[in-house]
């Protein structure tokens, strides 16, 4: 009988864990850059929901809308540490 050797599987999962999150990203990112950006060049098509999906315009607009809202996030989030390290 063979025994299982827990260290093989505890560096084993970690791995594991990074390939999903990559995949899981890359597909993502993937779907969204279809969805905001080249789904708009392709020609009309006749699949209903690849249909819907290039008539929508709220992806398109997503990204650009949400960079000020960051910016301004991330300006209070260094203004705060600033003002928490100095008090």
């Amino acid at each position: 009988m063979r025994k299982l050797n827990y260290q093989s599987i505890a560096i084993k999962v970690p791995e594991f864990w990074g390939l999903f999150f990559i995949i899981f990203g890359s597909v993502s990112f993937i779907t969204f850059l279809y969805a905001a950006i080249i789904s708009k060049l392709l020609p009309p098509l006749e699949n209903p929901i690849l249909s819907a999906i290039q008539r929508d315009r709220y992806y398109c607009f997503l990204v650009p809308l949400t960079l000020p809202v960051l910016i301004t996030a991330v300006y209070f989030h260094w203004l705060s540490m600033k003002l928490f390290k100095h008090a």
